[in-house]
C-alpha cells in the first residue's frame, strides 16, 4: 500500500505537467496568451519535481520515463507552438514553425529515451525549449524564426550541460 502510494506521487507531478499543458493549450486557442504562457510555466515546475522526487523516493521507472515524455511533448512542444502560432499572424513560415518545433522535441525526447547522458544533454531540453518561448509570449512576444532555431537546437548535437 505504502508503495503504490509513494509509486503515485512523481507520477502526480508528471500529470500535472499534462494538465498544464493541455489548458495552456485550451486558454491559447481562446486568446488568453498569458495565462497559457504561464500554464507552461508551471508545467516546467511540475516536471522538476516529478524526476527529482521519482529518485528522492527511489520509485524512479520506465513508466514514469514514458509517460513524462509524453507529457513533456503536449506542454513543451504542442502547447507553446500552439500558443505562439494562436499569438502570430498566419504565414508558411508559421506553418513550418508550428509543425517543425513539436517534431523536433518528439524526436529529441525519443533521442534521449533510446539513449541517455551522464552529466549532459545532447541538444537543447525540450523544456527548456518550450519555457524560452512561454517566458517570451507571457511578454507578448513570439516568432516563427526563434521557434525554428529553437527546433534546430533540440535536434543538435551541441552538449548543454545538466544542472
Amino acid at each position: 500500500m505504502m508503495g503504490s502510494l509513494l509509486r503515485s506521487i512523481p507520477n502526480a507531478f508528471t500529470l500535472g505537467n499534462l494538465v498544464c499543458g493541455i489548458f495552456s493549450i485550451t486558454f491559447a486557442m481562446n486568446g488568453f496568451y498569458k495565462i497559457a504562457a504561464a500554464l507552461i510555466m508551471l508545467a516546467a515546475v511540475c516536471d522538476v519535481f516529478d524526476g527529482k522526487l521519482a529518485r528522492m523516493l527511489k520509485v524512479d521507472s520506465p513508466m514514469g520515463v514514458e509517460l513524462d515524455s509524453l507529457a513533456d511533448i503536449v506542454s513543451f512542444g504542442v502547447a507553446p507552438a500552439i500558443l505562439s502560432h494562436s499569438m502570430l499572424h498566419h504565414s508558411p513560415l508559421l506553418t513550418i514553425a508550428f509543425i517543425a518545433f513539436p517534431i523536433a522535441g518528439a524526436w529529441r525526447l525519443g533521442r534521449f529515451n533510446v539513449s541517455p547522458t551522464k552529466g549532459y544533454y545532447t541538444g537543447v531540453p525540450i523544456t527548456l525549449a518550450g519555457l524560452i518561448t512561454a517566458v517570451l509570449a507571457f511578454f507578448s512576444f513570439a516568432s516563427p524564426w526563434l521557434m525554428i532555431i529553437l527546433a534546430i537546437l533540440m535536434v543538435s548535437p551541441l552538449r548543454i550541460p545538466k544542472l
